[in-house]
């Protein structure tokens, strides 16, 4: 009876289920049957309000034999699930997916790797189903963790470990395919979900390059597998997928685990992978996020400013890549963030540096101690290549507020420099910091090409930097001396020029040059001078080598190929014959050597220019001395005078006119239109300006100290200043003493008109043939005298009131009665109201 009643009850069974079980053969080795599971879709389709049931049913039965270590029928199960699912898009698929996702999870628990890998597959291919509403209650917080452990699977055997790597990172390729474009699922951008997602690939593409560095021979590489087997590749897709469909609001829980799982694998030393990483990100992100990114970098390198040098080298390693795609594109407000932040650290790590060498005598391991100061080297050259780098990839309009922005920074003597307080690092800091920020100047002007001089050497970028180049440092005046080679060289002409030598044909260089520009026709009339002084003043250095005069002879060639016209020429000549007569007077005491060497250099660069302007009367008389001196005096040659011992002479022969370079025969060689010779007679004089009080130079500092006791010797004693105003006084203040007789005014008349009509011939030839700098610094020197006079006479007319104390003052015989405050004088009467 009981068996009767089962088989009566058997047909009663809903028929969803019946179709379920017959999709299930007796052995699961036969796999799912095609007919019943046709059945089975075709009711489903029929009856999409009998989806969910289905879907409950079957994830019963698949419990149940995931319990029962029926494996066979659970893969059945999983084969119908996903026929279903590809078959039925409507909307009653919602409570469907419930229970599909149920099943997922209950293969995912399971320490079964074939059966994990059952699941994730079916979960890639749900993710690649285009859902037409989204969900409002589905979440994927259990999947996202289980797949990142997965990522992490230590499995003992390596293929198994493998292949639970490999779908792990294909589930999280697929939470993200599903949730990143659903505006309803943007909590997977949360730092929760993020600090899974992130590391979890990051992890199999580390654990991939060690293994291929390592070479280990049991276990697969990325050389061996295919990409759809190789965790590697995988996960470095799924890090580009997830990247590229990160908006703005997302980019900082999209970075911020990359950084922290930098730091708790410590992979920035070395830093290869942090490399590798960032390069990913910054090509995998959208090119407006760039700047974002880089911002990212510069607070996690603040936060480990107190780390080792090492580590802060390879943050600013990870940053010059990270900057040097971003320049590429656009960057935004970072570009100046960049910099400040930069110089901020090479602050730090100079001030780093120096203490490890103030602490080096102190210390027991001074090869500890040097080993920092290596590493803080380290950091330093770095953060210069990152400046360098950033700045020398940027469009030019954009460069040129780069080199603005650098020079600022530069530390210069008397001069305030908001970046860095160089009283507190010293003298040896300030110099390390110069040197650094010049050598980024120089990566960033390199490649840069202006139109106009004056928009790429304005004054406020040119000042402070040609008073660097009066400091008494040979390496600091190279360095100004190669910035001034990028910018003024347009044509590339340096290459040509490298080395000072005697140039025997200058045509064969093939030089190329364009017609000045009237922009840099004006730019030189503002600035000539400038340049010409500090050539003038560079040469006469104690220090120079051979390197000085090189550059110093490429300066002078630059100028006469980008900026000379007629009149530049002639000041040319004029500096070049100045430098001559310095050498040959030797009113500074200069060594024989830095003689000679400034001899040699105005014989290479007048070679060099007589054959530029080509004219011959100047091409043979600068010839003929070139080889007088090839014959008796060598050594005022460059190609001898820099070798090494190369012997010096005792002393300069001024009488042997034929081994030096004559103003009046380059005068009469350049007579003729265009060149205006009579400027040749007027020895170049360099000017006196501001920027010699900024240079630490011994010879301004001296001469500045002598003009304070010639002021103080000049000024009157206190005693004097109470002396009455009188006409003798006021001719005394405003001229110097002479008070000449009357027979000598008679006796001399004759000789004071004639120095009278002298002195006026001087002035008016001055005037004529001066260049206009000259002019202008010689009335601003009288100027300047007249207001010392005018400011001893307002010293002598502006007396004290009257003491109340009575004292009596003796002035020209009279006596003054003691002063009376005025509430103890006696008015009369009338006077009173």
């Amino acid at each position: 009876m009981p068996a009767g009643v089962c088989g009566c009850c058997g047909p009663l069974r809903p028929r969803y289920k019946r179709l379920v079980d017959n999709i299930f053969p007796e052995d699961p080795k036969d796999g799912l049957s095609k007919s019943d599971m046709e059945k089975l879709t075709f009711y489903a389709v029929s009856a999409p309000e009998k989806l969910d049931r289905i879907g409950a049913y079957l994830a019963e039965r698949l419990s149940r034999d995931v319990v029962r270590h029926r494996y066979g029928n659970v893969v059945i199960a999983m084969e119908a699930l996903d026929q279903l699912l590809m078959a039925c898009h409507s909307q009653s698929i919602k409570p469907f997916v419930e229970s599909f996702l149920h099943m997922v999870a209950k293969l995912l628990e399971s320490r079964e790797p074939d059966l994990q890998v059952l699941g994730t597959n079916s979960f890639v291919k749900f993710a690649n189903i285009e859902e037409d509403t989204p969900s409002y209650h589905r979440r994927y917080d259990f999947f996202v963790s289980q797949f990142s452990a997965m990522c992490h699977s230590t499995h003992e055997d390596p293929e198994t470990r493998t292949k639970i790597r490999v779908a792990g990172i294909k589930g999280l390729q697929g939470v993200v395919r599903k949730t990143v474009n659903d505006e309803l699922q943007a909590i997977i951008w949360e730092p929760q979900h993020m600090d899974k997602l992130i590391p979890s690939m990051l992890f199999n593409m580390q654990d991939s390059e060690d293994l291929d560095r390592a070479g280990h021979p049991s276990t697969p590489s990325g050389t061996g597998q295919d990409g759809e087997e190789n965790p590697a590749v995988l996960a470095e897709n799924c890090f580009r997928e997830l990247l590229g469909r990160a908006a703005y609001g997302n980019m900082k829980n999209a970075v911020r685990p990359v950084l922290v799982h930098l730091d708790h694998h410590h992979l920035w030393d070395p830093n290869e992978f942090a490399v590798s990483c960032f390069r990913i990100i910054m090509y995998s992100i959208q090119a407006q996020h760039s700047h974002h990114v880089i911002q990212q970098v510069l607070n996690h390198l603040d936060s480990h400013n107190k780390s080792t040098p090492r580590l802060r080298a390879g943050i600013v390693q990870v940053l010059l890549e990270t900057v040097a795609i971003a320049a590429k594109g656009s960057v935004g407000p970072t570009v100046l963030e960049v910099f400040n932040t930069l110089l901020k650290h090479l602050r730090m790590s100079v001030d780093f540096e120096l203490g490890e060498s103030s602490r080096r005598n102190s210390s027991s391991s001074v090869s500890s101690v040097r080993g920092k100061e290596s590493d803080e080297r380290i950091v330093q050259n770095a953060i210069i290549q990152t400046i360098g780098f950033f700045g020398g990839n940027l469009p030019d309009y954009q460069r040129a507020e780069v080199m603005m922005f650098i020079m600022g920074k530069v530390p210069v003597y008397g001069t305030p420099c908001h970046t860095l307080d160089t009283v507190k690092i010293g003298h040896q800091g300030t110099k390390r910091i110069q040197t650094m920020l010049l050598s980024s100047l120089i990566m960033v002007t390199s490649g840069f090409k202006s139109k106009s001089m004056s928009a790429a050497l304005p004054a406020p970028f040119l000042d402070p930097l040609f008073s660097i180049s009066l400091m008494e440092d040979s390496e600091l005046r190279q360095l100004v001396l190669e910035i001034l080679h990028n910018i003024i060289d347009r044509h590339d002409n340096r290459a040509k020029l490298r080395g000072i030598r005697i140039i025997p044909n200058v045509a064969a260089l093939k030089i190329k040059r364009e017609k000045i520009s009237k922009q840099d026709v004006a730019f030189m009339k503002k600035h000539g001078q400038q340049l010409y002084r500090h050539v003038y003043l560079g040469c006469k250095e104690e220090d120079n080598n051979h390197k000085n005069f090189e550059l110093l002879f490429t300066t002078l060639a630059i100028l006469t190929i980008e900026l000379a016209n007629e009149e530049v020429v002639v000041d040319l000549i004029r500096l070049s014959i100045a430098l001559q007569e310095m050498a040959l007077n030797n009113e500074e005491n200069m060594p024989m050597s830095i003689r000679c060497g400034i001899m040699a250099l105005v014989a290479a660069y007048l070679n060099f220019l007589s054959q530029m302007i080509a004219n011959p009367p100047f091409c043979q008389h600068v010839s003929k001395v070139i080889e007088l001196r090839n014959m008796d005096a060598s050594y005022l040659l460059p190609e001898h005078i820099f070798r090494d011992k190369c012997p010096l002479p005792e002393s300069l022969d001024k009488d042997d006119r034929q081994l030096y370079f004559q103003t009046a025969d380059m005068a009469e060689c350049l007579a003729g239109p265009g060149y205006n010779v009579e400027r040749l007679s007027v020895p170049y004089i360099p000017q006196v300006t501001d920027e010699d009080r900024l240079t630490r130079r011994k010879s301004f500092v001296d001469t500045i100290s002598l003009q304070v006791d010639i002021m103080s010797n000049i000024l009157p004693d206190k005693s004097e200043l109470a002396e009455e105003i009188t006409f003798e006084t006021l001719k005394k203040a405003i001229g110097p003493d002479h008070k000449p007789s009357s027979s000598s005014v008679l006796h001399d008349t004759t000789g004071l008109e004639e120095q009278e009509r002298e002195k006026r011939r001087q002035v008016m030839e001055k005037f004529q043939k001066a260049p206009f700098e000259e002019i202008a610094a010689h009335c601003e020197s009288k100027a300047n005298m007249l207001h010392d006079r005018l400011a001893q006479i307002f010293e002598l007319t502006i007396r004290p009131p009257p003491s109340p104390s009575g004292v009596v003052s003796i002035s020209t015989g009279h006596t003054q009665h003691p002063s009376v405050p005025v509430y103890e004088m006696k008015f009369p009467d009338l006077c009173v109201y």
